[in-house]
């Protein structure tokens, strides 16, 4: 221990006279540790968070795919729920839950909550209890029981004041009575963003096998593993697809640990390609370090050789560089924890409200913390462990004998840090081109409007809860109420309804049967998306009928069985006939009604913007044919559509006042909620490609500038022998644009691999896109140059007579 102490007192103090090298190092470490310790806090709440669920370990999800068609985490219907519980043995308990959407009144207002449909003993699966109040039973999940609410602990403290005798009240739930028996603890708001929960089987039971709406979650047996159960459930699945080929044929289940469903695979690549893109920032942080020391053991080769000749081993020496390396990233990082603070806080404030799942909270905790101490100590062991070797095995006679330089171990460490440079070139490139294709693809979606005219509309949603609405032609006579109502308000130009807002999603799906065509089993029909639709649907968001007509007004407002189809589905379907008049209908509709197509609309975008909703066929027929209770609005005003969001909530409330009113946004504001995630990509890689390049540019200008300092006497005997300065630029420059071109030369090959990876992530631009690669390129090559070029022009300033009368 006091050797250690003396150790890193003397480090101390030497790193204070050296305050410039110091600096720069502290500074490099502070940025590389930064970084990392921000990205590791979304590593840490993705993966490695507990969920604070009882048993972790032991909870999987079960899911269905239908590998015909490459689909995996489908739901599950409630009656195979009821299937797997009967065949399968290697669950203790099999649960599920159903998202859903309640409206909850007791205040000024209806809200629109989010809510999910759950099985009595999902609480008792995950191990969580109710801070107020009780769990749910398993007679309030049997059709017919009296209707009971659990309550979220937000909605809790907002709607009803923290108020605790809440539990045995009634509140009203989609204008029904329901009895409140509990409050969750804070913080609890599975799966999703959810707060409130109602029991399943009086909502669900007796739904047909075609609804797949139903999450699955079950609790392994003890000694029962992963695997094991998705072999059970597939033989389950294996079994319903003999008995029920027209709704299970294609179809497999599996089940799959809990945490690797609740966090989707574009979230594990995001998150793991930034990881690797911060690691690759701190590597280059430490090969910039790593080279200022290298140079610095240059300075002191002579005060270790007296050390040496004093009788300092070379363990001594290594252990005392090795203090000074440590003690700089010590120091560095409580500086680049304030860095992870402020990145944080901008990460935060990109993620809109709601976008992400509860359970993912970015925080600089115990265990970050903990992590970045852990970085900052291998970081120092990282940049310190060669610079100190060199320097411990440096030549003792040479370093105390005057004239000294050059000697076999000065060449050595500039083949090192040159090799250093290369490195950082490379890994800059590499990051700069993953920056470059992420900003392109933020570009592209920036000038996308899915096809839709987004200028002057305004979209919200409402809801028709209760008996009320249970009977279609009464829902549907509101929705087109509301409509009208809307269409009278000064300013609006035309407005309509539908279950889909574009750009936002909504509307349905299904297996399609075209009239003529009759597919080979009900696994090989194709898939359809589909949506009902108000008058006015296509004029109001801006999407042209390029074939046949739109809706008569009498269509609009009655079941005609008469479709508008997408380009994609007519060309999908009848790419050598006109569609117009062709007939198809529905597998999954009991009424297996023939729709007629009158027309063909230009193709949009149902779901947010991406390359796999743009090919999907679609049809639209009137609202009345199917009509739902959560119901979007499009309205198209004549001006800035925003002013006219309170005109038309009162509009809303005025045809009913029990209809909540959320989600009011522009269409401009729906097109970019719909790609916030590409737009924190963009900025945060071209963060990291930034600092990379700058951290770069210093280690080719400060192994250039070593070089030059080198051999400060050698230009001055060129000089003095005639060579012009332009002479002495070249061969300067050309040493520095031989470190970048191998770097470049490396960097492209590992930008060509890692590109592929993120792929899926990326919007209308290939993963080797050629404008990115060639322009990345040039850019990083001119900067490269531009850093050799200035101690270039320092070597022609050497004065000839004192280089020659040193020499």
């Amino acid at each position: 221990m006091d050797r250690l102490i003396q150790d890193v007192r003397f480090a101390a103090r030497t790193l204070a006279g050296a305050p410039l090298v110091t600096t720069l190092c502290v500074l490099c470490l502070a940025i590389g540790i930064g970084v990392n310790s921000n990205i590791y806090s979304a590593v840490y709440a993705a993966f490695l968070r507990p969920f604070g669920f009882a048993e972790p370990e032991r909870l999987v999800s079960v899911e269905e795919s239908f590998p015909q068609r490459g689909w995996r985490d489908v739901s599950l219907s409630y009656e195979t729920l009821k299937d797997l519980r009967e065949g399968t043995t290697g669950f203790e308990q099999l649960a599920a839950s159903s998202f859903r959407s309640l409206t909850l009144g007791g205040g000024d207002e209806p809200i629109r909550v989010r809510s999910n449909l759950v099985t009595w003993n999902l609480f008792p699966l995950l191990g969580v209890s109710p801070m107020l109040g009780r769990q749910f039973r398993p007679d309030d999940d049997v059709p017919g029981a009296p209707a009971v609410l659990m309550l979220g602990h937000g909605v809790w403290e907002r709607r009803f004041s923290s108020d605790s005798t809440i539990v045995g009240r009634a509140v009203t739930v989609d204008n029904e009575p329901y009895l409140v028996i509990g409050v969750m603890p804070r913080g609890f708001r599975f799966p999703f963003q959810e707060e409130a929960w109602v029991p399943m089987a009086p909502r669900l039971d007796g739904r047909p096998r075609a609804a797949r709406e139903v999450r699955v979650y079950g609790k392994l047996n003890a000694g029962t593993d992963a695997a094991t159960a998705s072999t059970q459930v597939a033989a389950v699945s294996q079994r319903l697809a003999e008995l029920h080929p027209e709704m299970h044929e294609g179809w497999r289940a599996y089940a799959e640990p809990l945490r690797e469903e609740l966090m989707d695979e574009n979230a594990r690549l995001s998150i793991a390609a930034m990881m690797g893109a911060v690691t690759f920032v701190l590597l280059i942080a430490c090969a910039n370090v790593a080279n200022l020391l290298l140079a610095r053991a240059n300075s002191r080769r002579r005060e270790i050789a007296v050390r040496t000749a004093l009788g300092a081993g070379r363990g001594r020496i290594i252990r005392q560089l090795l203090t000074e390396s440590v003690l700089l990233s010590l120091v560095a990082c409580p500086l680049g924890i304030g860095i992870s603070y402020w990145m944080l806080d901008l990460v935060k404030a990109s993620i809109p409200e709601g976008q992400m799942p509860y359970y993912i909270v970015f925080e600089i905790n115990g265990p970050v913390l903990l992590y970045t101490v852990a970085i900052a100590l291998l970081t120092g062991l990282i940049f310190g462990i060669v610079p100190a070797i060199q320097a411990a095995r440096g030549d003792l006679q040479a370093a105390l004998r005057d004239g000294g330089r050059g000697s076999g171990a000065g060449a050595g460490r500039q083949r090192l840090r040159s090799a250093l440079v290369v490195g950082e070139v490379a890994m800059s490139l590499v990051l700069l081109v993953g920056a470059a294709l992420f900003v392109r693809s933020f570009l592209n979606l920036q000038t996308q409007t899915g096809g839709v005219e987004v200028a002057n509309l305004l979209t919200t949603r409402f809801f028709l809860p209760g008996e009320r609405y249970a009977a279609e032609n009464v829902l549907s006579a509101r929705v087109e109420d509301v409509v009208q109502r809307v269409e009278a308000i000064p300013g609006v130009l035309s407005a309509t309804a539908s279950n889909l807002i574009p750009l936002s999603g909504g509307g349905g799906g299904g297996s399609l049967e075209i009239e003529g065509k009759p597919s080979d089993s009900p696994a090989a029909a194709p898939r359809i998306f589909w949506a009902g639709v108000t008058e006015h649907w296509f004029a109001t968001i801006g999407v042209p009928i390029v074939g046949g007509r739109t809706f008569t007004a009498t269509e609009a407002r009655d079941s005609s069985a008469v479709a508008v189809i997408n380009q994609t589905m007519a060309s999908r379907f009848w790419p050598d006939v006109n569609p117009l008049g062709q007939r198809f209908r529905l597998l999954d509709d009991s009424s297996r009604h023939w729709f007629t197509v009158i027309g063909v609309a230009r193709d949009f975008m149902n779901e947010e913007l991406d390359d796999d909703a743009r090919a999907q066929p679609a049809f639209f027929v009137s609202y009345r044919y199917m009509p739902t209770r959560n119901t979007g609005l499009v309205v198209r005003a004549e001006g800035d559509p925003v002013l006219l969001a309170s005109a038309v909530r009162s509009a809303i409330t005025a045809a009913d006042p029990t209809l909540p009113v959320f989600e009011t946004m522009s269409m401009e504001e729906v097109r970019r909620m719909g790609f916030w995630a590409q737009r924190l990509f963009g900025w945060m890689f071209s963060m990291f490609g930034i600092i990379a390049l700058l951290l770069a540019s210093v280690g080719v200008y400060g192994v250039i500038s070593y070089g030059v300092s080198q051999r400060t006497q050698e230009f001055g005997v060129r000089l003095a022998l005639g060579a012009q300065a332009g002479d002495v630029i070249r061969l300067v420059v050309r040493n520095g644009a031989l470190l970048a071109l191998t770097g470049i030369g490396i960097g492209l090959a590992g930008a060509l691999a890692v590109t592929r990876v993120i792929q899926r992530l990326l919007f209308d631009v290939s993963p080797v896109d050629p404008l990115s690669f060639i322009s990345v390129t040039l850019f990083l090559a001119a900067v490269a140059l531009l850093a050799s070029y200035v101690p270039a022009r320092r070597a022609t300033r050497v004065d000839p007579l004192t280089a020659l009368r040193h020499e």
